[in-house]
């Protein structure tokens, strides 16, 4: 059983790509569950095999503890490891092939509190990997790209399984994705580019801090992924295989 968490900011399209992701393995003949661990979502573009707000329902937690919406998040998103062993048991009554895992989305909830590192350490798997969602609508500038590369890199560090970089939305925002993608391969673009924006007084700052995050984590590898039209998803599934199960390839 391979395991997928779909990580990444608020509104690049984790519950989109976990449909789409899903959706690509069981029209493939897999045998592919999706599980949604974010107790306070209100609506998902799928239905979730095994969903956390059938065990913790967030306007219940609000009431047991007194809480305004953003303490329950906090406290809901903690309460998910607690029941850990439940989830992990209503998935294995599945028996899948492919787990995909769409976490909360406010990524703080998931990836700097310690139950989320919890959870994937001991989610039980044959493999797991964590995908980094990068809205391009969002790392349209030099600077904004750098600070989520940094956040991917930290996320990466906290997390310790293998980690792939999706860049989404690329049937909205082909511009930004082909000019991101640059950026991503050629430390040149990215600092050229740099220079030519308000921030360049922080050039160097800026061009250090880049070239040690990719020195850290995030490489050239950035897999730009439409989950509307699924292009791209091909490279990313294959990679995946990779990570899982040594090099098995996918083909359209």
């Amino acid at each position: 059983m391979d395991v997928v968490f779909v990580t990444g900011t608020a509104g690049s399209g984790k519950s989109l790509l976990t449909s789409a992701l899903k959706t690509w393995y069981v029209n493939r003949g897999e045998d592919a569950i999706a599980v949604n661990l974010d107790p306070g979502v209100l609506a998902l573009p799928y239905e979730p095999d095994v969903d956390v707000r059938l065990t913790i329902e967030l306007r219940q937690v609000m009431e047991d503890y007194g809480l305004g919406p953003n303490g329950a998040l906090i406290l809901a998103a903690d309460l998910v490891a607690t029941k850990l062993e439940e989830i992990q048991e209503e998935i294995e009554s599945y028996r899948p092939e492919y787990v995909i895992v769409d976490t909360p989305g406010q990524i703080e909830l998931f990836a700097f509190r310690e139950s989320g590192e919890f959870i994937v350490k001991q989610t039980r798997a044959d493999s797991k990997a964590l995908l980094f969602l990068l809205d391009p609508l969002l790392a349209n500038t030099p600077t904004n790209f750098l600070s989520l590369a940094l956040l991917s890199a930290s996320v990466g560090l906290r997390m310790k399984v293998p980690m792939l970089s999706v860049l989404t939305k690329t049937d909205i925002a082909k511009e930004g994705v082909k000019r991101i993608s640059l950026w991503s391969k050629d430390t040149r673009t990215f600092e050229d580019a740099l220079a030519e924006t308000k921030d360049s007084d922080q050039y160097s700052l800026y061009s250090e801090l880049f070239r040690s995050v990719r020195r850290l984590s995030f490489g050239a590898d950035l897999y730009p992924v439409s989950s509307a039209t699924l292009d791209g998803m091909i490279a990313l599934v294959g990679e995946l295989a990779r990570i899982g199960k040594g090099g098995e390839e996918f083909t359209d």
